[in-house]
């Protein structure tokens, strides 16, 4: 009976194990035939042209239909804006019209995701403060220029940064003003060699948050594109772009973390 009893266990249990593993397979992040706006352009010293090799290639190489764009007029596209499941964009400086702007947070507020990396999204358009309401955080320092620094990972549970480990980087350690309503993954510390009253600051390095119903994944490494050489660098940002391309299919996230540490 015993023996019985233990088959007919293990006959419900294999089945209720494969449904659980391909529900979990369903719910991940993914970006098959997901619709993706890459906008570029800007500064040329964040290497925006550049980066179409990077992400671009790897976007569609995961299924995704991207749309590459070197004109803030795609904003303007009511019907492009509204199909869209994502929009990356890497676009240092330069100006945005009102209306540009207004198509952009009407298609993040509606539900598209925004994904970038540092001056191409946290250093975009230092005029338009709704904007920058957006994305969470804006640049306003980087003492010393290309220096080495260390990058913390301070969220393990966090499926962008879960398994990751701390890191090197040498490149533009970003001093920003950020949003405390944004969940933050990763932080830096200043050591004031080049700026004596910041030594100590802990300051935001990757975050996720909302803005009205759109996921904004933002990391502010990423100065060129020889840093995505380093594999936490590139994989914190696929993910990151990977999880806000998902804004509307999965629920929407609950947090408020005004402390970082």
């Amino acid at each position: 009976m015993k023996v019985l009893y233990f088959l007919g266990m293990l006959a419900i249990l294999i089945p209720t194990n494969l449904r659980a593993e391909k529900a979990q397979k369903q719910v991940a992040p993914s970006l098959q035939g997901k619709k993706v706006l890459f906008v570029w352009g800007g500064w040329d010293g964040h290497e925006p042209k550049q980066s179409i090799e990077i992400f671009v290639t790897w976007m569609r190489s995961e299924g995704a239909e991207v749309t590459v764009s070197e004109t803030l007029d795609s904003y303007l596209d009511e019907k492009l804006m509204g199909s869209l499941d994502l929009i990356v964009q890497i676009w240092t400086m330069g100006k945005i019209s009102n209306e540009q702007e207004a198509g952009l947070l009407k298609a993040i507020s509606g539900g598209a995701g925004l994904a970038g990396w540092h001056g191409g999204l946290g250093d975009s358009f230092r005029d338009n403060v709704a904007y920058q309401f957006m994305v969470g955080g804006q640049w306003v320092a980087h003492p010393g220029g290309v220096i080495d620094y260390r990058v913390n990972i301070i969220d393990h549970k966090d499926p962008v940064t879960k398994g990751l480990s701390d890191f090197n980087l040498h490149s533009e350690q970003y001093y920003m003003h950020v949003d405390p309503n944004v969940k933050v993954l990763a932080t830096t510390t200043f050591n004031g060699a080049n700026a004596e009253w910041i030594n100590g600051c802990v300051v935001p390095i990757a975050w996720k948050k909302y803005y009205g119903k759109g996921r904004v994944f933002y990391s502010s490494c990423g100065h060129v594109m020889a840093d995505f050489k380093v594999a936490e660098v590139l994989e914190m940002q696929k993910r990151g772009i990977r999880w806000a391309s998902e804004s509307k299919y999965q629920p929407k996230e609950s947090w408020i973390q005004a402390v970082y540490k």
